[in-house]
């Protein structure tokens, strides 16, 4: 850890605590890497992971979804123009309106709706871990019994017969004369 001191070791707790001396949580790339911050990531608990509120959508999953500027929706082609006042009025209007309802809006329903999918991602994990995939196993620990016994009935009886048709066809011969 960074300042030599362990929080945890001297009060009797099974893990140190996380402390950070340099660097902002917010600003994740501004720390010193050391041997001790090294060890700072060893003891690093995934709740409290640092978030970067530059870069805020890293996987680029909202990226043909919802960017849309005042020129993807309101364009005048040549030959039509209104007054330069009336387009830059527009221009920061629209621009300003979006910014500030898309602020009041995350402000009146971000939290409850993080709190929302946060529960639901919880439960479909649980049921994931806890019902899908012990289900899916126990299923094909069944199912490879079966599948053993319908392997032997197969090689026992359908091959021998198939086999057999294939040596009675195979002597067939086709040939083609074209007459005149």
């Amino acid at each position: 850890m960074t300042g030599g001191h362990k929080v945890g070791e001297s009060e009797g707790l099974l893990y140190p605590a996380f402390i950070r001396d340099q660097g902002n949580i917010y600003k994740p790339n501004n720390k010193v890497m050391d041997s001790d911050s090294l060890n700072e990531k060893s003891h690093h608990d995934v709740h409290t992971k640092e978030i970067d509120l530059v870069n805020r959508d890293p996987k680029h999953i909202n990226d043909d979804v919802v960017k849309v500027d005042f020129e993807d929706v309101i364009a005048e082609p040549e030959g039509t123009h209104s007054f330069d006042g009336i387009w830059k009025a527009s221009f920061t209007t629209f621009t300003v309106s979006k910014y500030w309802c898309y602020r009041l809006l995350t402000v009146l329903v971000g939290i409850p709706l993080a709190l929302v999918w946060g529960i639901y991602f919880a439960i479909l994990s649980f049921i994931h871990i806890w019902a899908v995939v012990p289900c899916v196993k126990s299923f094909l620990i069944d199912i490879q019994c079966i599948s053993r016994v319908y392997s032997i009935c197969i090689h026992t009886f359908c091959d021998p017969f198939f086999e057999a048709m294939g040596k009675v066809f195979s002597s067939i011969r086709v040939s083609m004369n074209k007459e005149v």
